[in-house]
């Protein structure tokens, strides 16, 4: 597991109270009032579900009481809700199987983010700078790529667009870089394209770089990017709230898929995107199933390129 960097903005904690405390869902107050958790999330637009069933009162109208801790990806997530220092958290589909692989007790309870499933219109896509030979996936052959985590979600599936254009993916050479550098790294010529995702996508295109292949779609036609996720002892100990926080969250993500121009809104209010860039970007989609054919195709893929070792047992993963 490799930690997701992006722009973050300071840490948000949301409806705390000083009765609020992190971990373990402690209740708050006489018992009879909102329970109050913690939940790990990236401060990027993937989470603007989360965000906006706050700011909607979904949680509260649930029993919640919801605080939210910025984290930078499934390498500080996965621990911190093992560890009991959030009671759910927003985590990305490799990191979370790898942890399973590991033997961390991690269990999936409500959908995170999708893939559109349209071709040069999704929140993901590989770029290459103005001018360059590279015209079509399988061109990508001994290209150097740069991703924001290696052996991760993103170059398993770009990998796998590669192999499915007939191209030869193990000639890739693929770096690490953050997602706000590779704009600039590309334009320098120092990597012959780029994975990038929203808004950095946007931005990237703008610049003059031109996309030459969605992976998330090649990869599934409704990838499941990320879920929210919790332990099984916290299952065990709490159903009730798990119920709780499974019904509100599917709440949250029916009501972002619904109205897109909240989801642009709360953008500005957690992440570091201005609003003008807000306005332009491809949002993904926020269906509630859990999509376990989806899972399966990512683990599958992971198996082929070596970053699994065995075919995981998805009937774990799940709650």
């Amino acid at each position: 597991m490799r930690r997701m960097i992006l722009p973050v903005a300071a840490t948000v904690t949301l409806l705390a109270t000083s009765a609020c405390g992190g971990g373990g869902g402690e209740g708050g107050g006489d018992g009879d009032g909102p329970q109050s958790i913690t939940v790990g999330a990236i401060p990027i637009v993937d989470v603007a579900p989360l965000h906006l069933g706050v700011d909607q009162g979904i949680f509260e109208k649930h029993g919640i009481e919801l605080t939210i801790e910025n984290t930078t990806g499934g390498a500080q997530a996965v621990p911190s809700v093992v560890s009991g220092e959030f009671d759910f958290a927003f985590g990305n589909t490799t990191s979370l199987l790898v942890a399973q692989e590991q033997d961390l007790p991690v269990r999936i309870v409500a959908n995170g983010v999708t893939s559109t499933g349209e071709e040069g219109n999704d929140f993901g896509g590989v770029v290459v700078p103005e001018g360059s030979d590279i015209a079509e996936p399988r061109d990508l052959e001994d290209a150097t790529i740069a991703v924001n985590n290696l052996e991760n979600i993103g170059d398993t599936t770009v990998r796998n667009t590669v192999r499915q254009a007939g191209g030869d993916s193990d000639t890739i050479e693929f770096v690490e870089l953050p997602f706000p550098e590779m704009p600039a790294a590309l334009e320098r010529g120092d990597v012959d394209a780029a994975w990038v995702v929203e808004p950095f996508l946007t931005a990237a295109k703008a610049g003059g770089a031109t996309e030459i292949a969605s992976n998330f779609v090649d990869a599934h036609e409704s990838l499941s990017v990320a879920y929210y996720f919790t332990t099984e002892q916290v299952i065990q100990e709490d159903p009730e709230l798990v119920e709780n926080f499974t019904a509100a969250m599917e709440e949250s993500l029916t009501y972002a898929n619904d109205n897109p121009d909240e989801v642009r809104r709360i953008l500005g209010e957690y992440t570091e995107i201005e609003e003008s860039v807000a306005q332009e970007i491809v949002l993904p989609t926020w269906p509630t199933d859990l999509n376990r054919e989806s899972t399966q195709a990512v683990a599958d893929l992971m198996v082929h390129d070596g970053v699994l070792e065995d075919k995981p047992d998805l009937d774990e993963l799940y709650r």
